[in-house]
């Protein structure tokens, strides 16, 4: 547990043997005094932890795992670890990295050159501080944009659970209404919308569902009889199924496993579930839009006056591909849990790219262990 509550961040700095250790030696008081300029009015701690993470080689998503969970080991708002393994977002070798709903970032210090090596690593870790406080462009140097990420930093730092065991389950309804701006900066950042693309086996399933149940004339004599009320709870009850079906599947929810740990579990959570139901209702507008154009074409009005029995109108057609998006989103959900976890969470967690691009660098050696 941290000595002093308040606006006082934590930031931890994991040091991988060799680059990243050398680098950590009297690293945290530079970032601390660029940050305290940056972010008036908050106390900085930058403690250093030496400890591979994993065995390479190794991916991005095991890194911040790892990363993570010394974390919450270790009682942190945020973490930064230096390592030396390369770094790739969308396939393109990066300096570093951030992913806000995880609170964790990872700098590929080999990445960083050869020349002026601590400056740029400073520079770096603070862009990655207002990365992971929610910002979408860690590298804008607008007033505005500082003053949202010193707020904040500031909720995220603000140690007010000393009555969380009284509060039970009430305690994610504070998180939530307490740190309503820091979440919609981590949700925003995490780009959910992206969500169905990373997903190709559901988002494969949910289109072969949607052409099938557009030729069927079954489904043009349910869609004209469900009526709105029961159309908008297919709706929900499919995007329910496929936000369940990647949450549990693919096991995105964290358990608390000390105390002092439910704050950040919490605001993890609650980030997690928003960026998945924000990705979902895009895929089902997707797939509406998709069922319209497809419906408008391979439907033809006649066939479709004969299986309703009355003449059929614009209503219809879009009555039809409301359903079909509904039935779609339900095929999704089956694809998805076809979906490795690994697949789900590269799907769920946008990592937003920070600094120049770098060539790749030369992975750590086969027999770098884990420090103790």
């Amino acid at each position: 547990m941290r000595p002093s509550p308040g606006a006082d961040v934590v930031v931890g700095l994991i040091a991988g043997p060799g680059a990243g250790e050398r680098l950590a030696a009297g690293l945290p008081a530079e970032p601390g005094e660029a940050l305290t300029r940056r972010h008036p009015g908050l106390q900085w701690r930058l403690p250093v932890l030496r400890d591979a993470l994993v065995r390479p080689p190794a991916g991005d998503a095991e890194l911040v795992a790892a990363a993570r969970a010394r974390l919450l080991e270790h009682d942190w708002d945020l973490a930064i670890c230096l390592t030396d393994l390369p770094l790739q977002v969308a396939r393109r070798p990066v300096v570093a990295h951030a992913s806000p709903v995880h609170g964790v970032a990872l700098v590929c210090v080999p990445a960083l050159g050869a020349v002026g090596i601590r400056r740029r690593a400073v520079d770096t870790v603070v862009d990655l501080i207002d990365g992971l406080a929610g910002e979408a462009d860690p590298d804008d140097d607008g007033d505005q944009s500082r003053l949202r990420a010193t707020r904040r930093l500031r909720q995220l730092a603000d140690d007010d659970d000393e009555d969380e065991a009284v509060r039970g389950w009430l305690f994610p309804a504070r998180v939530l209404t307490g740190n309503l701006r820091l979440l919609s900066g981590m949700i925003r950042a995490n780009r959910p919308w992206k969500l169905a693309v990373g997903l190709s086996r559901a988002l494969t399933a949910a289109v072969a569902a949607a052409v099938f149940a557009l030729v069927t004339a079954d489904i043009w004599r349910l869609a004209d009889a469900f009526g709105p009320v029961r159309l908008t709870a297919a709706a929900v009850v499919a995007v329910l199924a496929i936000v369940l079906t990647l949450v549990v599947g693919g096991n995105l929810w964290e358990r608390a496993r000390e105390p002092g740990q439910r704050r950040q579990i919490a605001l993890f959570n609650i980030a997690t579930v928003a960026t998945v139901v924000i990705g979902v209702v895009a895929l089902y507008a997707a797939l509406f839009v998709l069922a319209v154009l497809l419906a408008a074409a391979l439907v033809v009005p006649g066939l479709l006056t004969d299986a309703l029995g009355h003449p059929a109108g614009i209503g219809d057609y879009l009555e039809i591909a409301w359903f079909t998006s509904s039935l779609a989103t339900v095929g999704g959900a089956l694809g998805a849990g076809l979906e490795s976890d690994d697949a789900v969470r590269e799907a769920a967690y946008t990592y937003s790219a920070t600094g120049d691009e770098a060539p790749a660098a030369s992975p750590a050696p086969q027999d770098a262990g884990l420090a103790g």
